[in-house]
């Protein structure tokens, strides 16, 4: 452990000064430093500087904490807590960036972004190198170099004739000069009174650049409103025809700031209206029945089998097509609900040779669960789900278009939106939607740096389709959170009580405008917890569902509202809906009346159906056409030769034969009483049909073959797995046990060491070596006198660790030890063991 009273020279340094709670933060807010877990804090440090985990972690920042981080980045290195607040407030020192930028600051020093104390701050390298401003990189506040950095191509005789120009004293050498010229520059009286002998052509070239791009071209002769400002030094060349404005000039004109605007506060969530929280709960239920209603037809539409699988996976663009007209929506629309019944685990492919998609065994358990129960899995799934059904129809990075149910829908980023979106409009008074514009704002003031610049701003059209989704789902209803959307969050609302607790250096802020908490995924006990809390919530305000019907005189039945499942399923067989809403409209022809006869209903069986669950009497046209369908029904019967027809009324089969519309079925006799064709049954059953007959199916036996619409199920299977944003944040449980290891091992890597005669220069970061002798001998040593060595150890892997131990027992070539390390006792092979040291007499 490093002493606190002396500053870190390093980030590991830092590292190492920071208590476990303090490490807990970091490598919670960063997970992928402990994947796998570091050896010790130097590693750990090595790893926080790496590319790929600094832009991940400046991808994480907020728009304070990021201008704060950009701000350092055109600092001085090291800069103090002062300058760095100059460069954020200004000159005028803003009283919002003054209270704001504690916390911004902590955020970093937090993540290891920023580390040393207030007197010597220092961002990490590698996030300087990112954005620091370069040629090819400008930097986002839009300033250039230091007029170090711009003057050092610059001859010194050149140099010295500008100090002349800008009313300096001559120095003996261009180092002197350019920082005489600096000082000028960051002197506010003195440049004021430069600037106040400029000619307004100047002036005007400085307020074109002062916010950036600082670059600018110029012709071999410059105009003399460029002159003057080439020969002050106040644009510097830094290659042929290109000339900057340097930092210092610009923060000048800038008043101090680092940036044009400076967002200390994150922009509030507007009201766009406001309803009574019954009505937003009502209206969300009523989306909510009609969201399972939805997926039901859906997977009823797909029973004999759905639509065939693309070779490269999905659903092609006619079948989604035909869907949306299924299910009377948009084809946007349709590709959401078919997405989310497949990320419900209710829809798949089901695995033939000509593989179509079908519902699952999970779909049939599915539908005997409470409506309220069906609608928190479809809800739960939508959450959490990373495949995104707005992506549909787009292209890849291959230019390929993205089909629904196809590979590459999956966006990592679309869960943390979701329950980002609902989180902020939890925020909200009871019964208020907010306007789509400000909730965009502010998700682009909690990620600037994944807004508009990066994907086409994936992650505005994500909050966009959140919003849409969650009303088409139910989770809302008007704009508004609905009580049982609520209960969805779970633990990802924040209460009352986690508001009012202090929040850090950002405490001066508003609890409204502290900027969000890194969202923490739910357990599964958690997320199966807050769906039951939903679906009490909302069972009490979804309709009863119903078993009666209104018969009317029009061949048409009225349901008033969702039908109880076994009448629901036979009303679907018997009529077909004709229009769909608060009550559902079906109406009876002859052919849905033959395929009620098909599945092996008889009319006595039709007629109590009806006369049990009317609460009218059934119509005589409705009783009519169930009479002449059934008497007509199965007179014909077809078979395979490939297919034939027989009937003992030879007239109506001379009937078929004379009919111009059978000519395309190329029927034949055998017999007075049977026809024979070359096309399959199925063709032969449909084209009679067409031509006003009613011909029954029969088996080799000559029996009526029953076909039922319900029958085809996929195998078991899972639903898609979402698909991770970067490692997942670790529990408690793993963090202290890294966080254990970590400081273990680094005990184990820097703990100081007794000198040897044998081994003299051994450092921390070099296996200690020695010969077998010498190791046994010092252990046994050890044994005796209970002290802790330090040994270098080759496991079975051949990879190589230095531990920590207190070795208890050697015998048989073992050593039987306390691993400071692992924190447990474990037994070593003498023979793996590289070399062995004792430690300092003040360690362990």
């Amino acid at each position: 452990m490093s002493d606190p009273a002396t500053p870190p020279r390093s980030l590991a340094e830092a590292l190492r000064a920071r208590d476990d709670a303090s490490l807990a933060v970091l490598l919670r807010s960063r997970p992928d430093l402990i994947t796998p877990v570091p050896t010790d804090l130097t590693q750990l440090a090595t790893r926080a500087g790496t590319r790929a985990s600094v832009v991940r972690a400046l991808e994480r920042l907020d728009r304070l904490a990021l201008q704060t981080a950009e701000a350092l980045a055109v600092a001085a290195d090291p800069a103090t807590y002062d300058e760095l607040l100059a460069l954020m407030a200004g000159d005028e020192g803003d009283p919002a960036v003054v209270a704001a930028l504690p916390h911004a600051l902590g955020t970093l020093r937090e993540q290891a972004l920023v580390w040393g104390a207030d007197d010597r701050l220092r961002l990490v390298r590698t996030a300087r190198e990112l954005l620091a401003p370069s040629p090819q990189h400008p930097s986002p506040t839009g300033l250039g170099p230091t007029v170090q950095e711009a003057a050092a191509g610059m001859s010194p005789g050149r140099i010295q004739e500008i100090l002349t120009t800008a009313g300096l004293p001559s120095t003996h050498d261009a180092v002197s000069a350019v920082s005489s010229l600096s000082a000028l520059f960051g002197d506010r009286r003195r440049m004021t009174a430069l600037l106040a002998d400029a000619p307004e052509e100047s002036r005007e070239v400085l307020s074109r650049l002062v916010w950036g791009p600082p670059y600018g071209q110029v012709t071999a002769d410059p105009a003399p409103r460029l002159r003057w400002l080439l020969d002050r030094g106040l644009l510097l060349p830094t290659a042929p025809g290109t000339v900057v404005l340097p930092r210092e000039v610009a923060l000048h004109l800038r008043a101090g700031r680092a940036h044009r605007t400076t967002e200390p506060l994150p922009p509030p969530v507007e009201a766009a209206a406001t309803h009574r929280p019954q009505v937003v709960d009502a209206a969300a239920a009523g989306q909510a029945y009609t969201a399972l209603a939805t997926v039901e037809e859906l997977l009823k539409d797909w029973h004999e089998g759905g639509p065939a699988v693309l070779r490269a996976g999905g659903l092609s663009v006619r079948d989604l097509k035909r869907t949306a007209v299924a299910l009377d929506v948009s084809e946007p629309v349709a590709a959401f609900w078919v997405e989310l019944a497949y990320a419900a685990g209710l829809l798949a492919s089901d695995g033939e040779a000509d593989e179509r998609y079908a519902a699952t065994p999970a779909y049939d358990e599915w539908l005997e669960q409470p409506a309220a129960q069906r609608w928190a899995l479809l809800a739960q799934a939508w959450l959490t789900a990373t495949r995104t059904a707005g992506v549909v129809g787009g292209r890849d990075a291959k230019d390929r278009t993205l089909s629904a149910l196809g590979p590459g829908l999956d966006r990592s980023a679309a869960p943390e939106v979701r329950h980002r979106v609902l989180t902020l409009l939890a925020g909200l008074p009871e019964g208020t939607s907010p306007s789509a514009e400000s909730v965009l704002a502010r998700l682009r003031w909690e990620r600037p740096l994944r807004g508009p610049q990066r994907d086409d701003d994936l992650r505005g059209r994500l909050a966009q389709w959140t919003l849409g989704e969650a009303e088409m789902l139910g989770v809302t209803g008007r704009g508004a959170l609905s009580a049982h959307g609520r209960a969805l969050l779970g633990a990802r609302q924040p209460g009352p009580a986690a508001e009012e607790q202090p929040a850090g250096p950002g405490d001066k802020l508003p609890v409204h405008h502290r900027p969000a908490p890194p969202l923490e995924p739910l357990s599964p006990t958690e997320q199966s917890t807050a769906s039951a809390a939903a679906a009490r919530l909302l069972a009490p305000l979804l309709p009863e569902p119903l078993d009666h019907v209104l018969l009317q005189a029009d061949l048409t039945a009225v349901a008033p509202g969702p039908l109880r499942r076994p009448l629901a399923d036979m009303l679907g067989v018997l009529a077909d809906v004709e229009s769909k809403g608060g009550a559902t409209v079906y109406r009876f022809t002859p052919g849905s009346v033959r395929r009620a006869l098909d599945a092996g209903r008889t009319a006595s069986d039709l007629h109590a159906f009806l006369a049990e669950h009317s609460r009218t009497p059934v119509p005589q046209p409705l009783a009519y056409l169930i009479d002449d369908v059934a008497r007509k029904h199965g007179h014909l019967r077809v078979g395979a030769a490939s297919a034939y027809v027989r009937c003992d009324d030879d007239a109506m089969l001379n009937e078929i034969l004379a009919d111009k519309r059978a000519a395309g079925l190329r029927l034949r006799r055998l017999a007075p009483t049977v026809l024979a064709t070359v096309a399959d049954p199925a063709a032969l059953l449909e084209g009679l049909r067409a031509m006003g007959f009613a011909p029954a199916a029969e088996s080799a036996e000559g029996d009526v073959l029953i076909t039922r619409a319900d029958a085809h199920r996929t195998p078991p299977r899972t639903a898609p797995e979402p698909v991770p944003d970067g490692p997942p944040t670790p529990d408690a449980t793993l963090l202290a046990a890294a966080i254990r290891a970590i400081r273990a091992g680094d005990l184990a890597s820097t703990a100081p060491r007794k000198p040897s005669a044998t081994a003299p220069t051994v450092t921390g970061g070099d296996l200690p070596r020695t010969t077998s002798a010498e190791t046994l001998a010092t252990m046994q040593a050890a044994v005796l006198t209970g002290e802790a060595l330090w040994i270098g150890y080759v496991n079975a892997e051949g990879a190589a660790s230095q531990r920590v131990i207190a070795p208890v027992r050697v015998e048989g070539g073992f050593v039987t030890a306390y691993d400071h390390t692992a924190d447990e006792v474990r037994t070593y092979p003498l023979h793996r063991i590289t070399g062995v040291a004792e430690l300092a007499d003040d360690q362990i």
